[in-house]
């Protein structure tokens, strides 16, 4: 996905001479092609995150559109009042790609696993938040951004993740994709949990309940028009992310529901890593089972939910 998204850059710049590459400390030979092409517009900072934030907007402000690409810790809690200040309060065309959102960098243990990312972008005025699925998807994404008015964290998974989204969905920035129509069941997603949730889908179909998912790659600004039209009928709204329960997906549909409808909402579960920073190193699939976000642990905490009495959604909170 990564790889995708710098190829998209290099694409990008060839496009169109607004278009420049900013790196924090990348591996050796990323994105040597465009170096070689368009040596003033591929600049390699070094590890001083605050500080390219600035230099983004700087040039961003002289007519540029600066891709910053890094680690997603290290482009959002290092330099948090930098994006803040300098990027969102100005409205400016900056793109974060943030390499190894969620438990990518789970080897490397709590400084570089981004379970927090989603809810303090998102918090920021002005900010878009985008979470591709899959290598195909980022292609679509990035094809859009070029013009998009204001800044965009866009967080990407691995390399070598499944391919499960598909061209002719489409793709727009704030637009949700309906993957499968709901029955009791709607699974709401972003990001690689998409993945997840179509394969927990095919293990709840054959415990004949119908799950149906609706791929919400853009967290911000969410599409709330899609959400209320899609959970007509719903006995069970799900929530999956690669995330803390504070904050991200699940929490940005409760306050659009909420705000939109105020009432008549169905039950409501929260599938999501715990409140906690991870102190378990291993790889990003093993802690998303040890955590349920695995499709087996998935199916079972839908089946559970279903088997319970009619209660409010507050009580159908899980992590």
């Amino acid at each position: 996905m990564r790889n995708t998204a710098m190829n998209m850059v290099h694409k990008l710049a060839a496009r169109d001479e607004r278009v420049l590459y900013i790196g924090s400390d990348p591996g050796a030979g990323t994105l040597r092609a465009m170096s070689k092409e368009f040596p003033s517009r591929h600049l390699i900072e070094g590890i001083s995150e605050a500080h390219i934030i600035g230099m983004s907007a700087g040039l961003a402000m002289e007519g540029y559109v600066p891709y910053v690409n890094t680690i997603a810790t290290f482009l959002t809690r290092r330099c948090y009042e930098q994006v803040a200040v300098d990027l969102c309060l100005h409205n400016l065309p900056v793109r974060l790609i943030a390499n190894g959102g969620g438990l990518v960098y789970a080897p490397l243990g709590p400084t570089h696993q981004a379970i927090e990312d989603i809810a303090i972008m998102r918090a920021l005025p002005n900010m878009t938040v985008v979470c591709p699925a899959d290598a195909d998807e980022t292609t679509r994404l990035m094809e859009q951004t070029l013009d998009w008015l204001g800044p965009i964290y866009i967080r990407l998974a691995k390399g070598g993740d499944a391919i499960v989204s598909r061209a002719e969905n489409g793709f727009r920035i704030g637009r949700a994709i309906l993957m499968r129509a709901p029955g009791d069941v709607l699974m709401v997603t972003t990001g690689i949990m998409l993945q997840r949730a179509l394969a927990a889908a095919d293990l709840l179909a054959s415990q004949d309940i119908k799950a149906g998912i609706l791929h919400m790659h853009t967290v911000k600004p969410l599409d709330v028009d899609a959400l209320v039209q899609t959970i007509r009928g719903v006995k069970l709204l799900v929530s999956l992310e690669e995330h803390v329960s504070t904050g991200g997906l699940g929490s940005a549909i409760a306050e659009g529901l909420i705000d939109r409808l105020g009432h008549g909402l169905p039950a409501m579960l929260r599938l999501s890593l715990p409140d906690a920073f991870m102190h378990n190193y291993g790889s990003q699939d093993s802690l998303m089972k040890k955590h349920d976000l695995a499709p087996p642990g998935i199916a079972a905490a839908i089946e559970r939910a279903l088997a319970r009495p009619v209660m409010p959604s507050s009580q159908l909170h899980s992590t």
